[in-house]
């Protein structure tokens, strides 16, 4: 294993969770049937990666993430919350993985990276039952989505060089993926 990237041992060693998310998450999404169902799904990824942001701060900056303003962000989901007619999107205490180290805070950004890849998926899934707004944060990248994943696997191997840095990043990873479901209704 020693010999294997850091991306790739850590979609391996975090697969469990990130399935157990998947599922959650699809389940809310075909539940969705108006705008307000939508709003609800959107402000749960709002309140998590909000928090979420907030706690890799510290540890992720565009010194280590140069393109870090560029990326899809928190601010995306509260301007498709209010694209829904939400006016405030409200914030509350949320369970989240501990970020201590630079390790830890690129093992809870890969999941966030990671959420806007099945982006389009999303936006395809919602336009099928008549939905046509707030998608800035799930359109991803557009085009320059891969790139972007690319970019930041990049960071994440150029980073992650030790075995311990590595296991705080799937340790966070598999944090972050299990305390994500945490924000959405049973």
């Amino acid at each position: 294993m020693t010999n294997t990237l850091p991306n790739i041992r850590l979609k391996e060693e975090t697969k469990t969770a990130h399935q157990a998310l998947e599922k959650k998450v699809i389940l809310q999404l075909k539940a969705i049937r108006s705008e307000a169902d939508y709003a609800s799904f959107i402000h749960a990824f709002y309140l998590y990666f909000n928090a979420l942001e907030k706690g890799l701060a510290a540890y992720i900056n565009d010194t280590v993430v140069p393109d870090l303003s560029e990326r899809r962000n928190s601010s995306y989901l509260k301007a498709d919350l209010q694209a829904l007619g939400v006016k405030d999107a409200q914030e509350g205490t949320i369970a989240l993985p501990e970020i201590n180290s630079l390790a830890q805070a690129l093992g809870a950004m890969y999941v966030m990276e990671g959420s806007i890849m099945g982006g389009p998926i999303i936006v395809e899934m919602l336009r099928k039952h008549g939905l046509q707004k707030g998608f800035s944060f799930f359109a991803g990248y557009g085009a320059a989505t891969g790139t972007m994943w690319n970019n930041f696997v990049t960071i994440l191997n150029k980073s992650l060089q030790s075995a311990m840095a590595q296991q705080e990043a799937i340790k966070t990873a598999n944090e972050t993926f299990e305390k994500f479901q945490f924000v959405f209704k049973s």
